[in-house]
């Protein structure tokens, strides 16, 4: 099943952007929302992005930078454009299944 989590931080990480954790989650929550797919407490999704975030950062695939108390994430743009490719294919898989199931019951 696709991830919209983390699909949404790999969109918005795949910029040249840095982003703070707060305006990040704030621009991935409003994607969330437009895709009606904010489902759940606003804390609980903040702690669901939080971990999907940091499960990127320990996959190399996002650079956080420590600035005193300033922490900012970037997308490493080589990890990302494969990252991107890969949830695409994923998502297209779960959409055949998906019709595959939706065909069989019919």
């Amino acid at each position: 099943m696709p991830d919209n989590v983390t699909e949404q931080l790999v969109a918005v990480l795949s910029s040249r952007a840095s982003f703070e954790f707060k305006p990040l989650f704030d621009l991935i929550l409003i994607k969330l929302r437009e895709r009606n797919a904010a489902s759940g407490g606003e804390e609980m999704l903040r702690l669901r992005v939080y971990e999907k975030l940091q499960g990127l950062v320990n996959q190399g695939a996002v650079n956080r930078t420590v600035d005193g108390l300033t922490k900012k994430y970037k997308g490493v743009a080589p990890r990302m454009a494969t990252l991107k490719a890969e949830m695409k294919m994923l998502r297209a898989d779960w959409a055949k299944k998906l019709r595959a199931k939706a065909g069989s019951r019919s």
